[in-house]
């Protein structure tokens, strides 16, 4: 196969496994509406899908999958960060807030930003599950550098879609000047975020 190809195929994979709203994406857009670091957040969320997606395809899909209680584990962590989250999205919902002329002020330190980042991203077993063992898996069937080529589409996607979703969020901020517009983002966020708490918790009965 043409190593293009290649490419596009692991490219498109990858878009389509991250694309879906979850918590990194929520937790981005949160920022991104709001002017606050959210092109530091893109960044780290991009770099940690590509570390991901590289022990993947490099020979660590094969150890989670053989280690069902690694994943048991970091499953569990994952259901108590997104229900903490989601209850504070759910009380952030009640207050009334808007986007003013000084919304550039961050309500989060770079660090905490870049923490709860962190959180999302790590503490969330789909994304082991899509980048670690669905991409590492597909990767098994490409050899040498046809490797390398589909790992470079599957890493370029997640930098292309968290940057354009940190740079495209600004066509929204004339309707998030209204406070209803926050609350239903704050409380769309706590359902994402509770949905995916419940779908883990399932996934952890079906083990």
């Amino acid at each position: 196969m043409h190593t293009s190809l290649i490419f596009i195929n692991g490219l498109a994979l990858s878009i389509g496994l991250i694309v879906a709203i979850g918590a990194q994406n929520a937790f981005l857009l949160n920022r991104a509406l709001r002017n606050q670091h959210q092109y530091a957040v893109a960044i780290f969320c991009s770099v940690t899908d590509a570390s991901l997606i590289c022990l993947g395809i490099f020979g660590m899909g094969s150890l989670v999958q053989a280690q069902p209680q690694l994943l048991f584990w970091i499953t569990w962590g994952g259901v108590v960060f997104l229900f903490i989250y989601g209850a504070l999205s759910f009380k952030a919902a009640t207050k009334k807030h808007a986007m003013q002329e000084d919304y550039g002020v961050s309500e989060y330190s770079l660090v905490k930003a870049l923490t709860i980042a962190a959180s999302v991203s790590l503490l969330n077993p789909h994304a082991y599950l899509d980048t670690v063992v669905l991409l590492g898996g597909i990767s098994s069937q490409y050899l040498g550098s046809d490797k390398i080529w589909f790992g470079f589409g599957a890493v370029s996607a997640s930098f292309i879609w968290f940057f354009c979703l940190a740079w495209g969020a600004r066509w929204l901020m004339p309707i998030f000047k209204n406070p209803l517009a926050w609350r239903a983002l704050d409380g769309f966020i706590g359902v994402i975020m509770w949905s995916i708490a419940a779908g883990l918790i399932a996934h952890i009965s079906a083990m």
